[in-house]
């Protein structure tokens, strides 16, 4: 690896963490010596990177520091147009405009070299014909999320049985053939996922929600990640007693 692509590394690894790192750790990532990550660190906080801590320790970059725009590894330009054709395919008209978008700027805004990476990329998604129908509008959706309000859905489930609930929106999950809706139900007190080809009718309210809409997300994944776990030792165990059954 080149020394200059090596100092922007550490930088990308350093900003991605959320905590100190030891020179091992970047090390580790980088395939170096320590040695090495102690120079390049020296070298970066004498170009005024605003990187605090010492060897032994660990290091952190300070909040607020930009680098140059763009300054993209071909797998990173390959990462990022991959996630975009997939949201031009299969996000709500919005989104998909805007990945179209994305895929544009970053074509127009890498250098000459690197172009290829963009236009005729190695990776790519396939084509859809089943894209979800929304009924519900989700860019706007979307913007209640982060504005942390409630909303009012009538909600019609796999039978047809309509319901009506008032909800804390939370996220929206999309899926290969639908799109859910993730809200905190104030009817059962625990989070719901609605399917928007389903919603019969959503009122944005002007209410805010007392929870901050990046805890109450943080519940949901905590929550959805112990429902995983727990699934998978429910099939593990029935997978041993499918091969002794006296165990």
């Amino acid at each position: 690896m080149r020394r200059a692509d090596r100092l922007f590394q550490i930088i990308q690894i350093l900003r991605r963490s959320r905590g100190p790192l030891t020179a091992d750790a970047i090390a580790a990532e980088l395939e170096t010596s320590r040695r090495t990550v102690y120079r390049d660190i020296a070298d970066l906080m004498a170009q005024r990177v605003p990187i605090r801590g010492e060897a032994g320790i660990g290091y952190v970059l300070e909040d607020g520091y930009d680098l140059p725009p763009l300054m993209l590894t071909p797998d990173e330009i390959e990462a990022a147009v991959l996630g975009a054709q997939w949201v031009a395919a299969q996000g709500e008209a919005t989104l998909a405009r805007a990945a179209q978008d994305l895929i544009a700027k970053i074509a127009a805004a890498v250098p000459e070299r690197l172009r290829p990476y963009v236009l005729e990329p190695a990776a790519r998604t396939p084509p859809h014909n089943d894209a979800p129908t929304d009924r519900l509008d989700v860019a706007r959706t979307r913007a209640w999320i982060h504005a942390g309000r409630k909303m009012t859905l009538r909600y019609a489930d796999e039978g047809g049985r309509e319901s009506r609930r008032t909800v804390w929106p939370v996220a929206v999950a999309y899926l290969q053939t639908v799109r859910l809706l993730v809200a905190w139900c104030e009817l059962r007190q625990d989070f719901r996922h609605f399917r928007t080809d389903r919603v019969v009718e959503a009122t944005f309210l002007d209410e805010r929600y007392p929870e901050r809409p990046a805890t109450l997300r943080s519940r949901w994944l905590h929550g959805l990640e112990a429902h995983i776990r727990l699934r998978r030792a429910e099939r593990a165990a029935a997978a041993i007693r499918a091969i002794d059954p006296a165990g």
